[in-house]
């Protein structure tokens, strides 16, 4: 059979068309462990435990094989798999690269700084920093996808008797308030009952902040996590916060002391001790009076004190000394935020003390403000150092976004993925300046790829050819493990083999990521793209895997996918949980 591409109104060109042929390292592999042309289910077995290292595999494991491909009509009368059955397993769902089911895998009783948190920057934007619309369904998105912290910016409205959602100072539209809430407690836990943390920031006056505390209160009600111990060393675990939603923002005091207009020397100072320490505020609950002649002064305190109280996580930025903002109190631990410039500056000089800031407490890490298109930086500078909360604009696109996703596509895609050991070793503190020896090498042989005629117009690629596949592949990781490499182009092909293997030496494998980028190559304009993948190494199973390729949001493909072998030399046991 041939395929036929129109040049022009009169002429065409034909190309044999290529069939999904087993390349010939998959025949001899089958050949190892079949008789005579077929697999029994022990032969099978064999494979499975030898070459895929699933060890724990017994004939059940088999029989669920044999099931997820009978539908393909290719086994022998007696229950013996031929070759094209063996390629069709090769290639199906089940032979995943990731642990298959959903599961969560790491130790979730561990305080909430022991963990990276999937999250999300000024959530309620649907496009660019500067004009795009405001809306609720990023924030759905994020939600049904896994992110598990959700920023809003909360700006009075041209009246000022309200408050709503907008990226002040920019002509990006606003989102009512009440929404964006009904849209956080409908999906807060679609994904997994692991707590979702509303990061507010606030630019309200205390009536205001008075207002969203009853909004908060009304719309949340029991999900509404709040302390109510006089003293917390440390932060609960995501164990402990299930089904619960935390309020991370600046305590009001804060904002009181930064107005030019001080509360009235007269009045007794109200007790300011913050949310987290647990303190009962009788103010909140209405068990204070306030006397005749100061109550329109303290009302507005007041309704500040009660937003104060909802406050589960503390926040604070960095425009402090350097000291202050890295100082570690043993009683009351608290989050930071600093923008990915500030990261990499201190780094340089203070990389270990960020380090032992994020043992016990939060740091949030931000897009700098140049990056008004949405675009996204490095997140390893942020996670080598601890950072829980590295802040994605997950409306963008791009590498760096697809790194992200990858990171929390392990332990079940919960949303929480467990530090490695050595980023809570409080004896000998990890330094990610230095140069670690090698641990482990990770060799990746790519052997082939289907799907992209099913999932891609005939002349999506090339107008007048079959399109001429490339991969790229590449460690993210610790800037010794960052490398990257490519296959030759296979020319002209649906069902292209590639026969290459490629080997990554590894220094800190527990951070590391391999990714995988599709691309047809074309020799007069930009390569087209044809997919891409990025799987996180310290979940990775060895043997040879089908890799499912997504789209350029992350989107998995229906079909397109790439044969590949991966094994660890010498094998390497991960340090997780």
């Amino acid at each position: 059979m041939s395929e036929t591409f129109k040049v022009c109104f009169c002429c065409s060109r034909s190309f044999k068309e290529k069939t999904r042929q087993p390349p010939g390292s998959i025949k001899k592999l089958f050949e190892a462990y079949s008789r005579n042309g077929k697999m029994s289910s022990y032969d099978l077995l064999r494979f499975v435990s030898e070459v895929q290292g699933e060890g724990h595999a017994g004939m059940d494991y088999v029989q669920d094989i044999f099931n997820s491909v009978k539908h393909h009509n290719v086994f022998h009368i007696h229950g013996f798999v031929h070759l094209n059955a063996f390629y069709r397993y090769l290639f199906s769902d089940t032979n995943t690269p990731l642990p298959l089911s959903r599961q969560v895998r790491h130790d979730m009783k561990a305080p909430l700084s022991h963990y990276f948190v999937y999250t999300g920057h000024n959530s309620y934007l649907t496009g660019n920093q500067v004009n795009s619309r405001s809306s609720v369904e990023p924030i759905v998105q994020s939600l049904r996808k896994g992110v598990k912290v959700i920023e809003l910016d909360l700006w009075p409205n041209p009246s000022g008797n309200a408050a709503e959602v907008r990226h002040g100072g920019t002509l990006t539209s606003h989102e009512d308030l009440q929404k964006c809430l009904n849209a956080i407690k409908d999906n807060a836990f679609h994904v997994s009952d692991y707590p979702v943390i509303v990061t507010l920031e606030d630019h309200l006056p205390p009536n205001l902040q008075g207002k969203v505390a009853k909004m908060l209160t009304r719309t949340f009600r029991g999900m509404l996590f709040r302390f109510d111990s006089e003293s917390c060393k440390h932060f609960p675990s995501p164990e402990e916060l299930k089904k619960k939603i935390l309020i991370s923002t600046k305590p009001p005091k804060e904002y009181l002391e930064s107005q030019p207009i001080q509360p009235s020397s007269r009045r007794a100072p109200i007790d300011r001790a913050t949310s987290w320490s647990g303190t009962t505020n009788m103010s909140w609950r209405g068990e204070n009076k306030i006397p005749e002649d100061d109550a329109e002064e303290e009302e507005e305190e007041s309704e500040a004190v009660g937003y104060r109280d909802l406050i589960a996580i503390h926040a604070g930025n960095c425009k402090s000394s350097l000291e202050d903002c890295l100082r570690d109190d043993p009683e009351k631990p608290r989050r930071i935020s600093m923008n990915e410039q500030w990261l990499e500056n201190v780094v340089r000089t203070r990389g270990t003390d960020v380090v032992r800031f994020t043992l016990r407490n939060l740091v949030r890490i931000y897009p700098k403000g140049t990056r008004v298109d949405s675009s996204n930086y490095d997140p390893h500078v942020g996670w080598t150092h601890g950072a829980q909360m590295v802040a994605f604009n997950m409306q963008g696109h791009g590498k760096k976004l697809w790194i992200m996703q990858g990171m929390f596509r392990a332990n079940g895609g919960c949303g929480y993925v467990k530090k490695p050991r050595i980023l809570l070793d409080t004896q000998r503190l990890f330094d990610p300046s230095k140069r670690l020896p090698i641990k482990t090498t990770l060799k990746v042989k790519i052997y082939t790829g289907e799907g992209w005629d099913q999932d891609f117009p005939q002349t999506h690629f090339d107008q007048y050819s079959p399109p001429d596949f490339f991969v790229k592949i590449g460690i993210a990781g610790v800037p010794r493990d960052t490398v990257s490499y490519r296959t030759e182009t296979a020319v002209d092909q649906w069902f292209p083999i590639w026969r290459e293997e490629f080997l990554f030496q590894l220094s800190v494998p527990e951070l590391a990521l391999v990714w995988f980028r599709v691309q047809d190559y074309d020799n007069d304009t930009h390569n087209d793209f044809a997919g891409q993948t990025c799987l996180p190494l310290p979940e990775l199973k060895s043997g040879v895997r089908a890799v499912r390729l997504h789209d350029r949001a992350g989107k998995p493909y229906k079909n397109s996918r790439l044969l590949v072998s991966f094994y660890f030399d010498p094998p390497y046991t991960f340090q997780i949980s």
